[in-house]
Parts: structure tokens; C-alpha cells; sequence
């Protein structure tokens, strides 16, 4: 840790609860208690369940881990100091150390409001998920399964429209020229980019589902990307395309939420690879439930089964193919918990050195959502004009790009004025999920 706290002094403060009124203020006090409010609900609703699999053992399972999070709210609303994870599974010692490391930071103990706002929210789910962990009997229940579930079938009309769009598309590849194919893959990484406005650790788990059509919005929407590198990303694919005609092209895809996100991000994946501007795709999820509606492996595997099992062929068709992408290897998926670790991306190199060394055998890697950008920037009080390559920090595995729709109050990379410009007309710009980036970075 100790090179991490030798940079720490050189760059911006963090994000924290301890600046009254901001958005990370705002989401300890109002959301974070809520989601638990809504955690515990759904613990004591499925008690009957629990009793049904494990007897009286299942009821008691249930209430210890509903008694544990109602400490840990209660901790959280008092601005109680944070204590040691004790569940002794592969990432404790980090997250303890991380503990220590943040002690060290601010000469005194770690505390909700007065901690970085990134540790803190990372650190409630982590609690979350010891809460299951210390009660076997339940510790395989996802809390937040019944909100993704909803999420998908409340998405299913906008499914349909892009996987009716996506095969057309398919079955008439080979007669595009190189430039339409390049409308086309705008079309979908702007589909990509837009449903990640389907947070449901935004709205503390209300239903935010994709309602309209994702295709028909795209070019009102345009006006909304504050930076546009799609031009960057489509010149180093198609660039390899031509060059490495007989070689791999790999594209990985850090994931964020399961739903509608999810079904754009495996349908520009799929285009991807049969358009042949890639030869592989690597996927990278959660290994743990986290932030309400991020991908896990079980979310991906039940999304592309209910696709398959769905009455609507074009679904259906899709969830076919993509399970033979799984099978057969064109796509392939990864757990690691250092995506659930509260380190912002700089420091992978270092605690995670396996998963760096994966992520720079990729051509390119697109990290999906907020929660990737507060990790790539280190969740800091930037300014809006510092370039997005300094605000990484030297994480630089591969050529990367970030799509993401603005949810913080951290933002990179601007043109001199932008920021304050839409601070003047819209002051809640950075976090209503309204504007979004495309922004690449070359590693180079």
C-alpha cells in the first residue's frame, strides 16, 4: 500500500459524505440506508422459503442475517467508525488491509461520512454480502435477484426491438460496406452507452427499467454525449481488421448491470464478432451480488436461458447463438474479486496482478457504467478539463474506452467551459443519468 498513499498526495481529494449537500452526501444519507431497508425486506419476505429448505434453521438463518444489517444501517445513519470484515473468505485480508490503509490516510478511524464516498458504498455491499456469508444456510440467496429479474421482463418490449433490429442486421452483413458497417456499430455502442441509464443502485432499487425504444432515440440523444471517441474506437478496430486478418482481435468487456444493459452490451458483442471486428470477446462481472443490479455470472446465464426460453423468435434466436458463443468459446466470461474490492483501478497492478496481465492481452477494453468511471478516475474532485489519461493514473493495461452515462460527480476530459457551462443551465448535470461519454484512451 505504501506507493498508494506516496501518489495519494499529488492527486485531487476524494469524493466524500464529509461535503455536505453533494451527491455523495446525498447517497449515504438517503440511498445507501434504503437500499438496506429494501435488503432486509426482501430477507424477511422469503423467510418462508427459508423454512421450506432448512426448517426452523432456515428461519433462524434469516433473522441473524436481518438482525446483522440492522446494525450495520444503524451504523451507517450514526456515522459509526468501520470495523473488520471477519468472514475469512479470499478477499478479507484486503479488504481489512484497505481498512488499515485508509486509518493511515486520515491519521484517525474510517467513518461513513467522513471516508471516500467510493470505499464507503463498495464497503455496504461487501457488509451485505458477510450479513449471507456468517448464516451458510442462506448464503447462496442474491438479495438483489427479484429487482434484476423485474428489471429484464419490465425491459422485454425494448428486448424484442433490439433483437428483432440485431438479427435483420446479421443476415445482411456481408452486404455492407465499410461504411455502414460503421453506422451500425455507432448504432449499437450508443445502445450500449444509453442502457446504462438502467441503474437500479440509482434509484435504491425502484424500477428503472428500459421502457422505449432503444433504437429510435439514438440521434436525439446525441446531443448528450460530452465526448465522443466512437471515431477512435472504430479506427483501431477496423485498423486490426484489415491488418491482423489472420490473427486474433480479443475485445473485453467489463460489465456493470444485469437487464436491459446487459442484452445491449451481448448484442453489440454479437455484432462485434460476426461483423468480424473481433474474434473473441472476454467478459468480466461481479463474483458477488453488488450495487443492486450488477452482472454476476448467475445473471448472465439466466439472461441468455430466458432468452432462449423466450416465445418471441428473435430472442430466442439470439439466446441461442449466444450460448454457442459461450460454448464454443467465442465468448468468455471472468470472475475476479478485485472487481469487488473498494481500489480504485490504479492500484490492479499491484493487489491484482493476474487480472491486469489478462486485461493488456486484449486489443481493447470497454469498461461499462459509473461505478467502472469512479474506479478509472479514482473517484476525485477532478477538474473537468484534466485529461482522462492523467486522471487514470497510470492504469493503462490496454487501449480502453469508458461508456458510461453520468450518475457522480466526477467528470474528465471536457473542453475548457463545457463543465461550467451545463453547471449554469442544469446543476444536477453530473448525476442524473441524462448526459454520457464515450471516452476512449490509447495506453500509449
Amino acid at each position: 500500500m505504501s506507493n498508494m498513499a506516496a501518489q495519494v498526495g499529488v492527486l485531487p481529494v476524494s469524493l466524500s459524505g464529509k461535503f455536505k449537500g453533494s451527491f455523495a452526501y446525498d447517497t449515504i444519507k438517503d440511498r445507501l440506508p434504503q437500499i438496506l431497508t429494501r435488503v432486509i425486506d426482501t430477507l424477511h419476505r422469503h423467510r418462508n422459503e427459508f423454512f421450506e429448505e432448512h426448517g426452523e434453521k432456515g428461519i433462524e438463518a434469516e433473522k441473524k442475517a436481518i438482525a446483522y444489517l440492522s446494525k450495520l444501517r444503524n451504523e451507517l445513519q450514526t456515522d459509526k467508525q468501520l470495523i473488520a470484515l471477519c468472514d475469512n473468505l479470499p478477499d478479507t485480508a484486503l479488504w481489512n488491509q484497505y481498512l488499515e490503509y485508509q486509518q493511515n490516510l486520515s491519521n484517525g478511524p474510517p467513518s461513513w461520512y467522513k471516508s471516500p464516498w467510493l470505499y464507503v458504498e463498495c464497503y455496504m455491499y461487501r457488509r451485505i454480502h458477510e450479513a449471507l456469508v456468517q448464516n451458510p444456510l442462506i448464503s447462496d440467496f442474491d438479495v438483489f435477484n427479484e429487482e434484476k429479474v423485474h428489471g429484464f421482463f419490465e425491459s422485454e418490449q425494448a428486448i424484442v426491438i433490439l433483437t428483432t433490429y440485431l438479427q435483420e442486421l446479421l443476415k445482411n452483413l456481408s452486404g455492407l460496406n465499410e461504411k455502414l458497417l460503421q453506422v451500425e456499430f455507432f448504432k449499437l455502442l450508443q445502445v450500449s452507452l444509453w442502457g446504462n441509464k438502467c441503474d437500479l443502485s440509482i434509484s435504491g432499487g425502484e424500477d428503472n427499467s428500459q421502457k422505449s425504444d432503444p433504437l429510435q432515440s439514438l440521434e436525439e440523444l446525441k446531443s448528450f454525449i460530452l465526448v465522443d471517441h466512437m471515431e477512435k474506437i472504430w479506427s483501431l478496430l477496423i485498423n486490426e481488421k484489415k491488418m491482423n486478418s489472420r490473427t486474433m482481435t480479443r475485445i473485453d468487456i467489463v460489465l456493470d448491470n444485469a437487464g436491459f444493459e446487459l442484452i445491449a452490451d451481448l448484442a453489440l458483442a454479437d455484432f462485434l464478432v460476426s461483423s468480424k471486428l473481433a474474434t473473441e470477446i472476454h467478459f468480466h462481472g461481479k463474483s458477488i451480488p453488488w450495487f443492486v443490479s450488477d452482472t454476476t455470472n448467475r445473471d448472465l446465464s439466466c439472461t441468455i436461458k430466458q432468452m432462449q426460453s423466450s416465445n418471441h423468435k428473435w430472442m430466442s434466436k439470439c439466446g441461442v447463438s449466444w450460448e454457442g458463443n459461450m460454448k464454443n468459446g467465442v465468448w468468455v466470461y471472468h470472475d475476479h474479486f478485485f472487481w469487488t474490492l473498494p481500489h480504485e483501478f490504479s492500484s490492479m497492478a499491484q493487489v491484482a496482478p493476474d487480472l491486469y496481465a489478462e486485461l493488456q492481452k486484449a486489443n481493447v477494453i470497454l469498461f461499462k457504467g459509473d461505478l467502472n468511471y469512479r474506479k478509472l478516475t479514482g473517484d476525485r474532485k477532478w477538474d473537468f478539463t484534466v485529461p482522462f489519461h492523467q486522471a487514470l493514473n497510470s492504469f493503462h493495461p490496454a487501449p480502453l474506452c469508458s461508456l458510461r452515462t453520468l450518475k457522480s460527480d466526477v467528470q474528465v476530459g471536457l473542453k475548457p467551459g463545457q463543465g461550467e457551462q451545463l453547471m449554469n443551465t442544469e446543476p444536477e448535470w453530473m448525476v442524473v443519468g441524462k448526459y454520457g461519454v464515450v471516452q476512449f484512451d490509447a495506453a500509449s
